[in-house]
């Protein structure tokens, strides 16, 4: 199936399935899990979430569309920043394992930087893996100074991914923190690859330019956004696909190659930052 990435030792799809902002609507559960189920049969086999989304009711979703199917999908899940030590985050990982339905989560990400320091993480997360009940694990939205604290501590160079804020509109981690991740074979884990909910999201879907590029093409702005975001080697997408159609659109992305001249044109219309800039959040 179309592009593929190296993760946590795993070769997968880069594309996989994110989950933000479901669990909050019980009416929408069943499209939710549906959903989820779907992406699974066409093979974006990662699926992403964390303890944050609906306060565990994320987690519950992927939980029932993973139920028979968990040998099948690699589950991404993170912990609050005040959980990540000790035993506050033992407790938090047994809870999402609960809420999961499963005895094991294959990649464990530190959802943001807090106050617990990296080294109690690490202690944490190595902990956990000699227990058995996650895989691997990486960070989330942390910028290049933090990762080269990472870097400086015993265990640190394990670290399997960044999962970090990237899409056409925004990209300021191709300056220093993805050339550095490529370096070391890091894979990025792009969230939120359509751009985030509201204005800057509707901008890009009606956006002139990316309208025309994708009828020329044959194919969805959406198709067109995430073929972007995965062109770069290490580079996996995680959208919100919370229906079928979403879901069959997104995958075949996978699929789709952008032209030199086309993504010339892409750089000129939306360039990337010449200098450092603060990483990008939502």
């Amino acid at each position: 199936m179309g592009k593929s990435i190296n993760l946590a030792g795993q070769t997968l799809p880069a594309l996989g399935q994110g989950t933000w902002y479901m669990g909050e609507d019980p009416g929408q559960r069943r499209q939710e899990v549906a959903a989820l189920q779907a992406g699974i049969d066409l093979g974006l086999r990662l699926i992403d979430t964390a303890e944050m989304y609906a306060e565990g009711g994320a987690e519950q979703v992927v939980g029932e569309a993973i139920r028979g199917r968990r040998d099948r999908v690699f589950v991404v899940s993170k912990v609050y920043p005040w959980n990540a030590g000790g035993a506050r985050g033992m407790a938090a990982c047994e809870a999402s394992l609960k809420r999961l339905g499963t005895d094991y989560i294959d990649l464990y990400l530190l959802h943001w930087s807090g106050d617990i320091p990296l080294e109690q993480t690490l202690e944490l997360m190595t902990g956990l893996q000699r227990q058995g009940k996650i895989g691997h694990w990486g960070v989330s939205n942390l910028d290049i100074d933090e990762m080269h604290e990472l870097w400086t501590l015993a265990g640190g160079e394990a670290c399997a991914t960044d999962q970090v804020l990237y899409h056409l509109a925004s990209r300021g981690i191709e300056t220093d923190l993805l050339p550095w991740c490529q370096e070391r074979e890091i894979p990025v884990m792009a969230y939120c690859p359509l751009a985030q909910a509201g204005r800057q999201r509707r901008g890009l879907m009606q956006h002139p330019l990316l309208v025309e590029e994708a009828q020329s093409l044959g194919i969805s702005v959406a198709q067109l956004l995430l073929a972007w975001v995965i062109r770069r080697p290490g580079v996996i997408a995680i959208p919100k696909s919370a229906t079928l159609a979403h879901v069959r659109d997104n995958a075949a992305a996978l699929e789709i190659s952008l032209s030199d001249t086309l993504l010339e044109r892409l750089d000129k219309a939306f360039p990337a930052p010449t200098c450092k800039t603060p990483l990008d959040i939502v």
